[in-house]
């Protein structure tokens, strides 16, 4: 039997992760398009919309990365049991945190929004309120598959949560024109439009999940009795596992979140085109993202079956086939700047704006890109609260005080909030790299 190479194995749990990932962004991305069509303001309102359920969603963090690093090991062991029972765990409070997060986004739209200035933001307000409110009827069965997904995704069967996600999105692409400019004699919706295609798709991908765990399509299962019948000591050793990831994704979400509103300060036109940088930075985070998991998974698998040897050269593989593809990357980027522009948006000052600044957002791509898989590798080996301390303290002195000072006291505006990101990436990628080569990891794992 011919024995695959590190590299193969790699991009066979990648490259579905990277598709997988992309799909949910790329549809925000063509949902922008369609939404940057009806105004400015819808599209900043929406943009931010959806960067507060990002903040959401991040807390989530907590069961679904305790879960997959504690299913990886007891899947690279063999251990097919106490790894389900992991999941039901995980899956349990799931279900509770998603009526909760419900609640939450309907009651309390009006109030988040009111970080847009009034006047010429109340059009932006409306259109952020309408979507989030839209989409909290459908989050429970949302956010429940959003769970179920990713722990199938982080514990590297890649393939099926590829599959569910495509599915989800090719749905949502079909609706969304159809629902916001009312094709086909249906009712021109617009933002409320937008949100009903995003909640029925993952409606419908919620059934398909389920039916792949109780049919064992995957490699974990969903027990009913696991689901049903809490095991407090599982709750903590989730806890322990999730909530450094949750708090380092949590606080960055919040601080990017807080350079959305300093952006919003400063004007709309300044927000649209943040917003615009956003998008395609959700995009490439996805891809990031799904380079990262698949290192988490190889490496928390191979030290589950004790074979630290090829847990390292899968991590070495990995850094090389990310920073390979993020060069390549900004070339595209910085080569077809106006023409990526354009996608988004026709309005002369933000093309104007997003034309001049998107030198220093591609410059910030390479170290985050890297940084992303590096920092995979360390969740799985389980060195998270380096992790969490590194984000919280970066935030806190990059993204919220030195923006803050390039915003109101410099005036740099756009320019310095993605050249901060980018020294901030360099240096939080620089400190991984050495706490990675040096090794501790190895000590830590035996």
């Amino acid at each position: 039997m011919k024995k695959t190479t590190p590299i193969t194995t790699f991009l066979k749990t990648s490259l579905p992760a990277v598709i997988d990932l992309s799909s949910q962004t790329l549809m925000w991305t063509v949902e922008a398009i369609f939404i940057g069509r009806l105004s400015a303001e819808a599209f900043a309102g929406v943009g931010m919309a959806i960067q507060i359920i990002v903040v959401f969603l991040s807390l989530l963090l907590t069961f679904i990365m305790g879960a997959s690093i504690i299913m990886n090991r007891h899947l690279g062991a063999r251990d097919f049991w106490q790894a389900n029972h992991i999941f039901g765990q995980a899956m349990m409070i799931g279900i509770v945190m998603s009526f909760l997060f419900a609640l939450i986004w309907y009651s309390g739209a009006i109030h988040i929004f009111k970080l847009i200035e009034e006047g010429e933001g109340a059009l932006a307000q409306n259109a952020g309120v309408t979507y989030l409110r839209t989409l909290a009827l459908f989050a429970p069965l949302l956010i429940t598959n959003f769970i179920a997904v990713g722990i199938i995704r982080s514990t590297g069967d890649t393939r099926h949560s590829m599959m569910v996600n495509v599915l989800i999105n090719s749905v949502n692409l079909a609706l969304c024109p159809t629902l916001i400019f009312g094709w086909f004699g249906l009712p021109r919706l617009e933002v409320q439009g937008a949100a009903l295609a995003v909640g029925i798709a993952h409606s419908i991908g919620f059934f398909v999940t389920f039916y792949l765990l109780r049919r064992h399509k995957v490699s974990i299962f969903l027990s009913f009795r696991e689901l049903a019948k809490p095991n407090w000591q599982s709750f903590k050793l989730l806890f322990k596992s999730g909530w450094p990831t949750t708090v380092e994704q949590l606080t960055w979400a919040l601080g990017q979140l807080v350079v959305t509103g300093y952006t919003a300060k400063i004007g709309v036109v300044v927000l649209s085109t943040q917003t615009l940088f956003v998008r395609i930075q959700s995009v490439l985070s996805m891809v990031y993202m799904g380079f990262s998991l698949a290192a988490m998974a190889t490496m928390g698998k191979n030290l589950g079956a004790e074979d630290s040897t090829l847990a390292y050269r899968m991590a070495r593989t990995a850094h090389r086939v990310m920073g390979v593809f993020v060069v390549i990357i900004v070339a595209v980027m910085i080569l077809f700047s106006r023409t990526l522009i354009s996608i988004f948006t026709t309005d002369p000052a933000v093309m104007e704006l997003g034309r001049l600044a998107i030198i220093f957002f591609a410059a910030a791509q390479i170290p985050k890109a890297l940084n992303n898989v590096i920092s995979g590798n360390l969740r799985g080996v389980g060195d998270l609260s380096w992790l969490m301390w590194l984000t919280v303290v970066f935030v806190v002195v990059f993204e919220i005080s030195f923006n803050w000072i390039s915003a109101f006291v410099l005036g740099w505006g756009l320019f310095g909030v993605w050249g901060i990101q980018c020294l901030d990436e360099t240096i939080r990628f620089g400190l991984n790299y050495i706490r990675f080569a040096t090794g501790s990891w190895r000590r830590e794992a035996a």
